[in-house]
């Protein structure tokens, strides 16, 4: 993944679109697994700059960092997000888009995800619809150097089609949880920035 410390959200003129790939690629560290110690302690050490919704966002989850500690961390990951059965959070598209796990909606992401040449490495046990595995497409399409299949066009049209309809329903669910400590702020991160996008996308 993306180094942390180049999340500074600069002008674009300055690398906009580096700080939308790095903060893409965290969200979807963060997402996939409970996180190790040292990148705790890297966005903890981050430097604040800014006063945009985003940029308050960005320093809640610093200032999270600086305290948080790797076996609390995981513990809080495995009661949102794994649990006994059912988890608290499902981080699944499907189960958004369908109400169930494994449904249309991923078929349908596989069949994009082959038509930009991107599939699913073996050692990767979530499927393809993880919001994890979300981000990190996107984080793709944005800093990779193939120019036909990562553009601004093919960036809008993956998360209209994938992410745009459940994943602020996600993020809300996970600041509403009573369990959520450290994983509200990152909600919170991942909400307004993909609120952001939104945006973006539609003044493009």
């Amino acid at each position: 993944m993306t180094s942390t410390q180049s999340i500074k959200f600069e002008s674009q003129d300055q690398g906009e679109e580096t700080a939308r790939a790095d903060l893409y690629g965290l969200l979807a560290t963060l997402l996939y697994a409970p996180p190790p110690q040292a990148l705790l302690d890297t966005i903890g050490n981050s430097v604040l700059a800014g006063d945009s919704v985003l940029e308050h966002a960005w320093a809640d989850l610093v200032a999270a960092c600086k305290t948080a500690q790797q076996e609390a961390v995981r513990e809080e990951y495995e009661l949102l997000f794994v649990g006994v059965g059912k988890p608290e959070v499902m981080l699944y598209g499907s189960f958004y888009l369908s109400g169930f796990l494994m449904e249309k909606p991923l078929a349908e992401l596989r069949t994009d995800l082959s038509l930009l040449g991107l599939q699913r490495s073996d050692d990767v046990v979530e499927s393809e619809d993880h919001l994890a595995s979300l981000c990190e497409v996107m984080r793709y399409l944005i800093a990779s150097d193939d120019v036909v299949h990562a553009n601004l066009a093919a960036q809008e049209k993956f998360f209209n089609a994938h992410m745009r309809a459940w994943v602020v329903d996600c993020c809300n669910a996970i600041e509403a949880s009573s369990n959520a400590k450290f994983y509200k702020p990152v909600a919170r991160l991942a909400r307004i920035f993909f609120e952001v996008e939104m945006q973006a996308f539609d003044m493009a």
